[in-house]
């Protein structure tokens, strides 16, 4: 009888289709898909971090007003300023009665018609008044008006250039011991020169020397000014006239400058003649 071990290699069965599987052991659970999962929580994830958002941001303290700082403003330049006043600086030129040059003094155009403010002492007794403007234009110029407790006066010129610059007027309330003082004006005949330095002290008073009087309010201000400085503007930093350079300290007796200048306000000088301050 033929056996098992007389097939042929080829010949034997393959696989174990024969044999049933053992009931005992279930089949092994199919898993889904890992981005098939993550799809089906992101909505549900979604739909839980918004109102968790909510909440957190409702509950963050809000800025103290101090911590809400503006942005700062650029300064402007000392020579923006200086670009700005100098074209209404001129220069102020007296003929003494006897017919002698006077001193020269300053002032500053404050107007489309021309007019001048500078100080009184620069002017009085003059027998004729010369100003000279910061194109090189002369003209004759007449009083109009004068201020003897505040040593203001204001100048008419007969002509005046075709490119004319009036100042812009400050306020003076708004300037503060430590801020900028800065001067234009023409010492010792130095057309249009400029000095800084700081506001000194306010509300100043001084004796007018020789005349028994005295004047208040004063700006006190450590810019130099000398000789012919008298009557030119003294300006903020935003190139805003806010007094009338009217002298300074002379403790030795010699015109020369020694640290402390003064200046009578702006609203001084302009209100008393009529011409309020912008």
């Amino acid at each position: 009888m033929p056996s098992r071990a007389d097939r042929p290699y080829g010949v034997f069965p393959r696989g174990h289709a024969d044999v049933a599987p053992d009931p005992g052991v279930p089949p092994a659970p199919k898993r889904a898909p890992i981005r098939t999962t993550l799809r089906r929580a992101l909505p549900w994830a979604a739909a839980l971090a918004g109102p968790a958002l909510l909440v957190a941001i409702s509950m963050a303290p809000a800025p103290r007003p101090d911590e809400v700082r503006p942005s700062p403003t650029s300064t402007p330049l000392m020579s923006e300023v200086y670009a700005k006043v100098a074209p209404s600086v001129v220069q102020i030129k007296t003929l003494r009665p006897d017919g002698t040059l006077g001193d020269a003094g300053s002032g500053v155009v404050i107007d489309d018609a021309g007019d001048i403010l500078t100080a009184l002492h620069v002017v009085q007794n003059a027998r004729s008044l010369t100003v000279v403007f910061a194109d090189g234009t002369e003209s004759q110029a007449a009083i109009i008006a004068e201020v003897a407790d505040s040593d203001i006066a204001a100048l008419r010129p007969a002509n005046t250039p075709a490119q004319l610059v009036p100042a812009t007027l400050g306020s003076p309330s708004s300037i503060h011991i430590g801020d900028d003082a800065i001067v234009v004006g023409n010492p010792f005949a130095l057309t249009r020169s400029l000095s800084t330095g700081v506001i000194s002290g306010l509300d100043r008073s001084v004796q007018v020397p020789n005349q028994g009087r005295s004047l208040t309010g004063l700006i006190q201000f450590d810019a130099a000014v000398n000789p012919g400085s008298s009557g030119g503007p003294l300006v903020n930093r935003s190139g805003e006239v806010v007094g009338i350079v009217t002298g300074l300290v002379n403790p030795t007796g010699q015109p020369s400058f020694s640290g402390v200048g003064f200046a009578v306000t702006i609203d001084t000088a302009a209100g008393a003649l009529g011409v309020p301050p912008d």
